[in-house]
Parts: structure tokens; sequence; C-alpha cells
């Protein structure tokens, strides 16, 4: 085999995995509405080398919201429990993304607009900026925002106060 074919195999291999666990966390969301009586769409993709679930509504949703719960709390505390269903099944950690309702698009929409603002305030103050606590997956999504306006962060603190400090390049 050649270098090309040992990567493209190897590829593959992690797309598969990614699409079992998605199926595998599909079959457990889907177990999940079944005992909370609520509807909803099951949505599986692959992105950013991680399997990504999502539950949908052609009713709006307004039922769904129960599952994303006060900024996101109970849709956090599902994905954990979904994550660990799946690792019961693979015994493979899982970093599998659940968005509820399109919670976590709208969210991560508005915080790529706080992070590129951040990024505006530093570059034209020439000082560092510290937010405001947040999630490990708010974190992430304000360093990328950063990162593509050209300037480098980090997360401060301890867990749940850790929060992203961006600073001048």
């Amino acid at each position: 085999m050649t270098e090309g074919t040992i990567s493209a195999a190897a590829e593959g291999d992690t797309l598969s995995r990614l699409e079992q666990e998605g199926e595998i966390a599909a079959d457990y969301l889907e177990g999940l509405l079944d005992i909370a009586d609520l509807d909803g769409d099951i949505d599986m993709d692959v992105e950013a080398d991680r399997a990504a679930v999502s539950i949908i509504s052609d009713a709006g949703g307004r039922d769904l919201n129960k599952l994303v719960g006060r900024d996101g709390e109970v849709l956090e505390a599902l994905q954990e429990l979904t994550r660990l269903a799946v690792h019961r099944e693979t015994g493979d950690r899982s970093r599998l993304m659940l968005d509820i309702a399109g919670y976590r698009a709208r969210k991560r929409e508005e915080l790529s607009e706080l992070g590129a603002k951040a990024a505006a305030e530093v570059k034209s103050s020439g000082e560092p900026v510290k937010m405001n606590p947040m999630t490990p997956f708010e974190r992430k999504v304000v360093h990328d925002a950063v990162k593509a306006a050209g300037l480098r962060s980090e997360s401060e603190g301890e867990e749940p106060q850790r929060f992203v400090v961006v600073l001048p390049a």
C-alpha cells in the first residue's frame, strides 16, 4: 500500500467510526424522546472530526426547548449522557456534539460575533480583553473566532469560572 492509500483507509475508518457513534447516539436519543413523549427528528452528520447529532422539530421546537434548559444546561447534560451511551457501546471516548432545536447553532453564531468584537477591541486598544466565564464549547467557538481574526487567545481560571483572554498579536 502506498502512503496515500493508507491515509485514505484511515480516513474511511474514522468516518465509519464517527457514523457509528452518530447511530448509537440517535438510537439513545430516540428512546429518550419516546420516554419524554416529545416529538423530534434526529439528524446525524460528521463535522470537524466529530459526530454531530441534532434533534429538530417541525412544530417550532417549543417542546424541545425543555431539553435545552436555561442557558443550555439540560442540553449539556444530555450531551454527556449521550456520550456515555456511545462509550458504553464502543468502549471509546466520544467527542459527539449534540444540538437541540438549533440552540447550539444560534449560540455558535452569537459567540463568533462576540469573539470577533473582542478581537477588534484588542486590535484597536492593544490591550488584552478578559471575557466572562464560559463552557468548553463556548470557549472553543470564541478561540476559533479570535484565530480567524488573526489574534491569539488563552483560557484561564478553573471550571466553572474558566474564561477566555484575547491577546494582542
